[in-house]
């Protein structure tokens, strides 16, 4: 980010209304489609979120706002206090952010998994107005429209790509639906001391649950026995061979999205984020993985 794009995402933070004093203005490491501050008003600090809708990645800020404002109100994400286009403040958490790893810990592995269930089944009871759908499958085969039509260097590998989302599709089904957060990333988990709270809402949408267990997973690298723990503690079964075979082609579909993802943001965003060395590091593992997949299911 660039000195003079800085001042000017900083000028536009202190100039909003809601301020009571002369704030203090910090940015925020780790967006990768947004920029976020951390800003300091008379001793009160807020987390700053300044971006606009991105139609080729079906963000769409105020289905951003609503899933917050839900997401508030069933106590598992920081107060919504103002909202204008382009930007969104929220209440900030004083905790530590998760990394992978912590995800995988069998003391923080299930209080995860118990706030994602808690999400995705109590959130629709608060979501007000229009809402969207996240299906992997149509956001895969847009992402491979937009490469063809943009002359991507990575043309030559879309349909292939096609071809597993039609695969996957087939294999990943029947769908239970639920409100999803579609980002499960560590970096959107924090821990406060006394309990975890899940933010950053702006894939949210109505949407199966294992593409959330799944990306989860893929995500931050969880072994195949904290996967199987993961369904299980999630579903409150014991794991079966069709589940397993339902999640793993999601799976496939999660780490696809990842890599398809970075390929349009190479395209069409303007942060300062190395997306070629995303693209490179995401396509590696979904290689890795789907190897296994295709010899053990197509």
């Amino acid at each position: 980010m660039s000195g003079h794009g800085m001042s000017l995402a900083e000028e536009k933070i202190r100039h909003l209304r809601i301020w009571e004093g002369a704030v203090e203005v910090e940015p925020l490491d780790g967006g990768m489609t947004n920029e976020n501050f951390l800003v300091t008003d008379r001793g009160r600090r807020f987390v700053v979120r300044l971006g606009g809708d991105i139609p080729v990645h079906h963000v769409i800020r105020s289905n951003e706002l609503a899933a917050s404002r839900a997401a508030e109100a069933v106590g598992v994400s920081p107060a919504v206090i103002y909202h204008e286009p382009g930007v969104l403040v929220l209440d900030h958490i004083a905790g530590r952010t998760l990394a992978p790893e912590d995800l995988g810990d069998p003391l923080t592995l299930p209080r995860v998994i118990s706030l994602v269930r808690t999400s995705h089944q109590q959130i629709p009871r608060h979501l007000q107005g229009p809402a969207q759908i996240f299906w992997v499958f149509h956001v895969l085969r847009d992402y491979a429209r937009l490469l063809q039509a943009e002359d991507s260097p990575f043309k030559n590998r879309i349909e292939d790509f096609l071809t597993i989302v039609t695969q996957t599709e087939a294999l990943s089904g029947p769908y239970d639906v639920v409100f999803a957060h579609n980002d499960l990333l560590a970096a959107n988990f924090m821990d406060d001391g006394a309990r975890l709270w899940l933010i950053d809402w702006e894939y949210a949408g109505f949407n199966t649950p294992l593409f959330d267990l799944s990306g989860m997973a893929a995500n931050n690298g969880l072994s195949d026995m904290q996967q199987k723990e993961m369904l299980e503690i999630y579903f409150d079964v014991s794991l079966n061979d069709e589940l397993w075979r339902r999640y793993q082609a999601m799976k496939m579909a999660a780490l696809l999205r990842e890599v398809m993802w970075s390929m349009v943001s190479e395209l069409h965003s303007a942060l300062d984020f190395d997306y070629s060395n995303y693209t490179q590091d995401s396509l590696y593992r979904f290689e890795a993985a789907y190897e296994g997949f295709s010899r053990d299911y197509i």
